[in-house]
């Protein structure tokens, strides 16, 4: 009967133990002009993606007693409820807590540092989760496309902001002269 338990925790451990290691992670970043509090001022604000992703049409903030939720309304009518579970000044995390994509246990971290270069950012995207109804390789390539778009709209609110200083301080704006490739 020993022997019976030892084997059970033993098997236990080990599934949840690979359970955990077969979590998906995809990451995105992309550099972009102006310093991350500039930057930050413009996206940070939770519901502010509405303003930067291309595939959300709307952004509906609620709050749950201390909690804070966002309902993102896609362009394609689909809802995402996300739940807010930290902030920093540069950046925020968050999960999903219901949603149409091929996903489940999603976490993620939106977050802006400073570029090696003078007056640019690095903006970061983050994302860890498991397959759910799709293949690894599907929800990860998803997952991979909504991050990417979404680095690229915070980079193109970068450049009109920065321009739009360039411009306010008499100087031609050049928009974004690197050509980095989003990684």
């Amino acid at each position: 009967m020993r022997m019976m338990k030892l084997a059970l925790v033993t098997l236990a451990a080990l599934l949840f133990a690979s359970a955990s290691a077969s979590a998906i992670t995809v990451k995105k970043r992309t550099e972009g002009p102006g310093l991350p509090p500039e930057i930050w001022k413009i996206v940070g604000d939770f519901c502010a993606i509405k303003t930067w992703h291309p595939v959300v049409a709307d952004c509906v903030e609620t709050k749950e007693g201390d909690v804070t939720y966002r309902t993102l309304t896609l362009k394609d009518g689909g809802k995402i409820k996300e739940k807010l579970t930290g902030t920093e000044d540069l950046g925020y995390t968050y999960e999903i807590v219901e949603s149409p994509l091929p996903v489940k246990n999603y976490k993620s971290k939106l977050w802006l540092e400073v570029d090696d270069e003078p007056d640019r950012s690095v903006i970061y995207w983050q994302s860890d989760f498991d397959a759910n109804g799709a293949s690894d390789d599907e929800a990860k390539a998803k997952i991979t496309g909504i991050l990417a778009d979404g680095v690229k709209g915070i980079k193109k609110q970068a450049i009109t902001a920065h321009d739009a200083k360039e411009a306010a301080a008499g100087k031609a704006p050049e928009g974004d002269k690197d050509d980095d490739d989003d990684k």
